[in-house]
């Protein structure tokens, strides 16, 4: 039976915590020309010579907080996602699933829908929000490796669902078990990016960054802003959850260096806040359709004791979509 191939591809993660996974992960991730959009020389001093020997060490014990008998929380749930929507398809589909970074490889996977003998492939980067240095590279990789291939089949791909409808009712309804009457501020922590990987996704070269809030409103011009795509899917939720304008924020987590980067930091959102008086926070991870370091880690750890340390007393994080059945029939509708 003809059989349509599906492959899910996620960000990555260390094969374990230990020092040597993770520089390897490391290594792999940052010198990807669409994460570190600078020239490879340059790249190269700063990644092998500075970001690598010096962090990964850190980062090791980090991941060692977040990593459970199942391993990496993110592998996990991705394996449960890919196996949960082979259920939901069938056998008309092969599912696979890969990591940009590290292992399952994507070459790995394309090679068992290869040998599988499917008659085309739907590729979906597992990232809501478009952006190069995520969804961006996973498509670049799969067209570099594919066109290698002396029979190329039908490929597609999904560039981003940032505004899927069931993807706002998993995260609306994981925030509900929290009491949202009980919080004074809702936080919409995005990932961070370089203003300057914004600044090259503007075609027009005159609207990106012109204008304190040219993401607030979401256009054909600004369609493909990663920062845009992060505010409509805020606005959603807001919208959903009956939350008003003036009691949430969007701002951008994981900043890296010192040039400019999207705006505003987290942790400057969380200083502002303190200062109001401001007690309980409630935060959405939006970009993550895993819980992963930058969640379990980086939201639930450290903003929390930061925030303590400026007077507040909590931060909770909302649960990303992992494996909710609403979150794979989502999937399921991308794919049909």
């Amino acid at each position: 039976m003809s059989k349509k191939g599906i492959l899910l591809v996620n960000l990555g993660t260390p094969d374990s915590p230990s020092v040597p996974d993770v520089k390897k992960y490391l290594g792999q991730f940052l010198m990807d020309e669409r994460v570190i959009d600078i020239p490879k020389f340059n790249r190269t001093l700063l990644v092998k010579g500075i970001i690598v020997p010096f962090r990964s060490p850190k980062t090791a014990k980090l991941y060692k907080e977040i990593w459970t008998k199942e391993g990496s929380p993110l592998l996990y749930y991705t394996q449960k996602q890919t196996q949960l929507l082979q259920g939901k398809l069938g056998d008309s589909y092969q599912v696979e699933f890969a990591m940009r970074y590290q292992n399952p490889s994507v070459e790995s996977a394309l090679n068992k829908l290869k040998d599988g003998l499917v008659d085309s492939i739907q590729v979906i980067p597992m990232f809501p929000q478009y952006a190069s240095a995520s969804t961006g590279s996973v498509m670049q990789l799969v067209m570099e490796l594919v066109s290698k291939w002396q029979t190329i089949p039908p490929i597609s791909f999904v560039n981003s669902f940032h505004d899927n409808e069931k993807m706002i009712k998993v995260f609306a309804e994981n925030a509900r078990k929290y009491d949202l009457s009980k919080y004074d501020h809702v936080l919409f922590s995005f990932h961070g990016l370089p203003e300057r990987q914004l600044l090259k996704c503007d075609h027009t070269k005159n609207y990106c960054l012109k204008q304190a809030d040219c993401c607030k409103t979401f256009s054909d011009t600004n369609k493909f802003c990663y920062s845009a795509q992060g505010h409509d899917t805020a606005r959603l939720l807001a919208k959903e959850l009956e939350i008003k304008d003036g009691d949430y924020t969007v701002c951008f987590q994981s900043r890296l260096g010192k040039e400019p980067w999207v705006q505003p930091y987290t942790t400057d959102v969380l200083k502002k806040l303190a200062a109001e008086g401001k007690k309980r926070l409630l935060v959405f991870s939006p970009a993550f359709v895993t819980d992963c370091l930058e969640t379990l880690y980086e939201i639930t750890v450290e903003y929390q004791e930061e925030f303590v340390e400026l007077g507040g007393e909590h931060v909770q994080l909302v649960e990303s979509l992992n494996d909710h059945p609403l979150f794979i029939e989502a999937l399921a509708e991308m794919v049909r």
